[in-house]
Formats: C-alpha cells, sequence, structure tokens
C-alpha cells in the first residue's frame, strides 16, 4: 500500500497532540497529503434526554462544541503550519447528519491516524472510535497513545501473527511500512497451534518483497494475549505493533473483552490494525 492520503480523526483533547503530531511525521516521511477530521455527534445529554432539554441548553451544548472544534482545527493549522506543508493539509468538520458516519468518510484515505477513543462526557460525542473505524471503513487505522513521543517513525515492528484472516490483512496493508524498517519481528503467542500457522511460509512471503523478518514464539503464560505482545514489544525495542482488528465479531469484543480491544487500551507504542 503506498501511502499519499492520510486521515487524523481528531480523539479528544488528551491524545490529539500525540496523534497528530505522528499523522505530521508519517505525511513528511511519505510526501503525503493530511486531512484532519473532527466529527460531531449529539452531546450525550441530548441523546439521552432530548425530549426533557429546553433549548436555551441546548444552544449552550452547541456553543461549547463550535468552541471545541474551532479550537480543535486551530490546533491542526498550527501543527501544520510549523511542522509540514500547509498547502498539503486540510481540516474537515464533518457532521455525521448530513456527511454520513466518519467510516465511510475514511474509505476515501489509503490510513486513518487517530488516538484511544476518549470517553469523557463533554468530548465523548467528538472523538473518534478506532475499533470502529478499524472494523466499518475497510482501511487499516494507526493507534497512537496519548503522551506517546518519538523523534522518528520506528525502525523495529512487532507483527502479531496467528495465522488468521485479521492478521494476513494487517500484513497486506502494511507490507510498505515494514518494507522501511531495518527488523520485522513476527509474534506468535500461545502453545504451538494444532493447525499451521505457516510462519515459514509467511517469513518467505515477507522476504520476496525485501523484508527480512525473523520468527519469535512467546508462551502465553498466566498473562493475556495482549499483554504478552505488548510485553514482547517493549523486550525487543519494538516501536510499532502491526496485528488484525476484530478477527472474532465486535458483539464478542464488547461482551466478553478481546485482544484488539485491550491492546488499543494498553498499548504504550502504536499500534497499526486492519480488519
Amino acid at each position: 500500500m503506498t501511502i499519499r492520503n492520510i486521515l487524523c480523526a481528531y480523539s479528544g483533547e488528551d491524545g490529539q497532540a500525540s496523534g497528530l503530531d505522528h499523522a505530521i511525521r508519517m505525511a513528511r516521511h511519505h510526501d503525503a497529503w493530511l486531512t484532519g477530521v473532527l466529527c460531531h455527534g449529539r452531546h450525550a445529554l441530548e441523546r439521552s434526554s432530548s425530549a426533557r432539554i429546553p433549548e436555551a441548553v441546548r444552544s449552550i451544548l452547541r456553543e461549547a462544541d463550535n468552541a471545541r472544534i474551532a479550537e480543535a482545527q486551530a490546533r491542526f493549522q498550527a501543527a501544520v503550519a510549523e511542522g509540514y506543508k500547509p498547502d498539503r493539509a486540510e481540516f474537515v468538520d464533518l457532521d455525521p447528519d448530513s456527511a454520513g458516519p466518519l467510516s465511510a468518510f475514511a474509505r476515501c484515505f489509503d490510513m486513518v491516524v487517530t488516538g484511544a477513543h476518549s470517553a469523557r462526557p463533554d468530548e465523548d460525542h467528538l472523538s473518534a472510535h478506532p475499533d470502529t473505524l478499524a472494523l466499518q471503513s475497510g482501511r487499516p487505522v494507526l493507534v497512537v497513545p496519548d503522551d506517546y513521543e518519538a523523534a522518528a517513525l520506528a525502525d523495529h515492528a512487532v507483527v502479531a501473527w496467528d495465522g488468521g484472516r485479521a492478521a494476513a490483512r494487517a500484513i497486506g496493508d502494511a507490507v510498505d511500512i515494514l518494507a522501511e524498517k531495518a527488523r520485522v519481528t513476527i509474534l506468535t503467542v500461545g502453545r504451538k497451534p494444532t493447525a499451521p500457522d505457516h510462519v515459514d511460509a509467511l517469513l518467505r512471503h515477507l522476504k520476496r518483497h525485501g523484508i527480512e523478518a525473523v520468527s519469535e514464539h512467546r508462551a502465553q503464560g498466566h498473562a493475556s494475549i495482549a499483554q504478552t505482545i505488548e510485553m514482547s514489544a517493549k523486550e525487543l525495542g519494538a516501536r510499532l505493533i502491526v496485528m488484525g482488528a476484530f478477527e472474532h465479531s465486535k458483539f464478542r469484543h464488547d461482551l466478553f473483552g478481546g485482544v484488539t480491544t485491550e491492546v488499543i487500551g494498553t498499548a504504550t507504542v502504536p499500534v497499526f490494525m486492519s480488519h
């Protein structure tokens, strides 16, 4: 996947700086166009108690949202002016009532860069959901942790591989990014599977793309799969995790949790995921 068109989705005050900084870093590296987007829905109060809220209160909520949107746009434009090219960047205030959901808009880009979703009551309706984007947009999503700082893009990536469809999709989407890394590690977790995970075939596939990857297998032990992936990335010195998203249904993840949900919520390095 050649990266020429990047979407940076607003994910709340805490995550905006790290996500935007990383998106600018990627746009600069790939000489790509960069679009910042803030998709605004209705405030939680309006969603839950619309019939009982006076118009004066609705007006106050809308004014507060407009101020936050204007602030986010100003911050985006200032960051682009300082660290990139204003003529290759734009900011979009997306109204889902008239323009459709963010996931549909994201389909017109090579990839999405965002932070973890903010559930704060005053910005939950303005913050992108990276899991929903990965599930519904058909585009890869790079989730940047809050307060993540780096002088450059990662030179070592860990690829979480379980032989499944979503992991294969993630590698296909990330192959050009992986080709630029000095080190790529294919990580398998848990007991050796009874069904083949075809790691050797995967290493051969990557080699044919010019990627000299190595494989690592880690026993899961008492840690969860997500914790094992994150601990392994830290031990190996990797600054990027590549993984498939939601191999099982989103409903199952919401009900019982899952690797995707846990990694998004706890990773300390950027996570590139595809569904």
